[in-house]
């Protein structure tokens, strides 16, 4: 510990191994030991004793749409980072949809890398995009440092971002596959969707009929089976269907190169409470009912879902209209994400121990950062979350820390409260009060 600037010190500390009492040390921004807890502090080393709240790995929400530039007033690096370290969050990958330009160029990444440089309270990384006239730019991108390549098998949203036909992603997974990079896919099959009921309005029963569970399951079959021809690396984006859970188990059984995330707001909210009109729960794939969460949760459990990351989708309040069907679709999650998966992790028997491994260590392993995040333990960066996880709050709108502060969890009790974040061995945000932006830009190690 002699080199050791700065010890934090937990009857709680999540580790590979379990939790257990520890002393981290902490030099040059790494984990430099986990010690005993009562290992001895020498004079001049700062020492921060937690008590008997957790510490724990910071999270790696590997799904964020930040927005910025272009859609600034949706989103932006200043605002998305502030919310992400609030409740937890170390280090986000950023998706290359509704900002303008999309991240599909090298180009168009250096833009967005130069808007965020400044900006980024934690750690940030960038997804880059595959669109059907872009396929020789994956390469470049690649080599330019993205974690992957996005893609939608069904109109984005946005038209400047168009999905990929199955010809389309056939190129594409082609390309990627070459370099044994991953392409991480929406997957929603758009056939399926257009012979499914479109009813405007309010009711979120006609929602859920339009988006149903067989477009995410045909989509997911499709995209198996090109993984599987092409032996490449893919990701299943925001599962929804449970439907789709057993042709998943099998893929992986059968050696298919595929990993699948779902999200908090999947976990934690059902179709069943959705009020009409209520479109901050809208989200394409949408919250579906109470049954089909349980086997989500099933499928967490046997390693079927490999992880849980937010899917931040945020706009502007005014394009929440009450018409299900127009409203835009997307759940803003980064502040609350930790909270809400603890809070129905611990009412289903599950532990801290599980919700890091699905929000910390697999996104971490996911993009290739499992060697600096994810985990406390020697050499990895010094990046922790501190929970009181028995305390409880009520989700206030006001004090949520993304620019639109349209939240599904208004009003909602939960469980876990973050008392700190720290980046590197330093302290972010404690008790609502942030420091000046620390964050770096990440890229894909070679």
């Amino acid at each position: 510990m002699s080199d050791a600037e700065l010890v934090l010190r937990s009857t709680r500390v999540i580790t590979p191994e379990g939790t257990r009492p520890a002393s981290v040390a902490v030099a040059d921004g790494k984990i430099a030991a986990v010690l005993p807890y009562d290992a001895d502090v020498p004079s001049g080393v700062r020492l921060e004793d937690l008590g008997d709240d957790v510490l724990l790995p910071g999270l790696v929400d590997t799904h964020v749409h930040v927005n910025d530039p272009g859609r600034t007033e949706w989103e932006g690096f200043w605002t998305a980072t502030r919310a992400a370290a609030a409740g937890g969050i170390t280090t986000l990958v950023d998706m290359p949809l509704n900002s303008l330009p999309p991240t599909t160029t090298v180009d168009h990444l250096r833009t967005k890398q130069e808007v965020a440089a400044d900006k980024a309270h934690i750690d940030v990384g960038f997804w880059g995009g595959a669109l059907p006239d872009n396929v020789k730019d994956l390469r470049p991108l690649h080599e330019s440092g993205v974690f992957g390549f996005k893609a939608f098998l069904s109109p984005s949203g946005v038209d400047e971002f168009p999905h990929l036909d199955q010809d389309g992603l056939a190129r594409s997974l082609a390309e990627i596959a070459s370099f044994d990079g991953l392409l991480i896919v929406h997957a929603e099959d758009p056939h399926h969707l257009e012979a499914a009921p479109q009813q405007p309005g309010p009711r979120y029963a006609d929602f859920l009929a339009s988006r149903p569970r067989d477009a995410e399951d045909t989509a997911i079959a499709q995209l198996i089976a090109q993984a599987k021809r092409l032996n490449a690396r893919v990701h299943v984006l925001h599962l929804s269907s449970s439907d789709a859970l057993p042709l998943i188990a099998r893929a992986k059984a059968d050696g298919v190169r595929v990993t699948v995330e779902t999200c908090p707001h999947y976990l934690t909210l059902t179709a069943e409470e959705v009020p009409d009109g209520a479109s901050e729960f809208k989200c394409c794939p949408p919250i579906r009912e109470s049954a089909n969460q349980d086997l989500l949760w099933q499928a967490l459990a046997d390693g079927t879902v490999d992880c849980v990351v937010t899917d931040h989708s945020p706009s502007t309040a005014d394009l929440k209209t009450d018409d299900f069907a127009t409203a835009w679709g997307g759940i803003s999650g980064l502040q609350l994400s930790l909270a809400a998966v603890w809070t129905e992790a611990r009412r289903r028997g599950h532990s801290l121990e599980d919700v890091v491994r699905w929000m910390s260590a697999r996104t971490a392993e996911l993009v290739g950062l499992d060697a600096r995040k994810g985990a406390i333990e020697a050499g990895r960066d010094a990046d922790f979350a501190v929970l009181a996880p028995d305390e409880t709050f009520t989700v206030d709108p006001a004090a949520l820390q993304h620019r639109n502060r349209v939240t599904a969890y208004a009003g909602k009790t939960l469980y876990g409260v973050v008392k700190s974040t720290w980046l590197r061995g330093e302290r972010i945000v404690a008790d609502g009060e942030f420091t000046a932006p620390k964050g770096r830009l990440l890229t894909r190690t070679p």
